[in-house]
């Protein structure tokens, strides 16, 4: 079965996710943590991709970040993967694979769907119970975001700017979200849309990205097909799209 094309978008953000291979571990120190958010902050820089929030789990890691480029997303992982592998083969004395084919990456809807997003990336580690708060877990952004820890990886993102007038605020803000647990009916529509290269948001940014791809984005539906009627006029998909950023 061929795999589902990229979703190759500037501008707009993605929720990525990379897995080592057969899910074997792919940080074993704090050098393994330390070197991977290395990589990344050169390659954020070189590829043009902001970073809002991410988590370095034992044998994953997730992302969310904003390309600037329609391919930089793409350039970014690649090059973050490279290196690594380069890293974990010296360093351990082995060679082959580490990652699990290529990156899951869905498209995040700027409102709500956001920070729903970003706390489930930060929440991973105690859904893990690897830790019984995200504070305590070291390879995140939830201090940068929550604790004014400053991460020079992160670039937080309009919505969380949002929170509040100072950093103060926002962190104060932003550390209430987290008295409440997403729901499970979340966490499954955050999962799902990630692994299988989807959309993170609602019915009308949905159709609206089909339009624009001439292709789905969501799992097919049982019962009648949709037409394209519903999709609109194209000016009005692009004025929609323009809303989302």
């Amino acid at each position: 079965m061929p795999r589902r094309p990229r979703i190759q978008l500037a501008d707009l953000p993605r929720h990525v996710i990379a897995r080592g291979n057969n899910r074997q571990a792919t940080f074993i120190t704090g050098e393994d943590y330390a070197f991977y958010r290395e990589c990344l902050l050169d390659a954020r820089a070189k590829y043009g991709c902001d970073l809002h929030a991410y988590v370095l789990m034992t044998n994953h890691v997730h992302l969310l970040v904003t390309p600037r480029k329609a391919a930089a997303l793409s350039l970014l992982m690649q090059s973050v993967g490279r290196r690594y592998v380069q890293y974990v083969n010296y360093t351990y004395k082995r060679s082959g694979t580490l990652w699990e084919g290529r990156h899951k990456a869905s498209l995040v809807a700027t409102d709500d769907y956001l920070l729903r997003c970003q706390r489930y990336i930060e929440l991973n580690p105690v859904r893990a119970s690897m830790v019984a708060h995200p504070a305590d877990y070291p390879w995140s952004s939830y201090r940068h975001h929550a604790e004014g820890k400053l991460d020079p990886l992160v670039r937080s993102h309009g919505n969380y700017v949002a929170l509040g007038a100072s950093p103060e605020q926002r962190q104060a803000a932003y550390r209430e979200l987290f008295r409440y647990q997403l729901e499970p009916g979340q966490i499954d529509e955050i999962r799902a849309a990630a692994n299988q290269d989807l959309v993170l948001g609602g019915e009308r940014l949905k159709v609206e990205i089909e339009a624009l791809l001439k292709r789905r984005v969501e799992p097919a539906r049982r019962g009648r097909p949709v037409t394209r009627e519903t999709s609109g006029k194209r000016s009005e998909q692009m004025s929609l799209l323009q809303e989302i950023k």
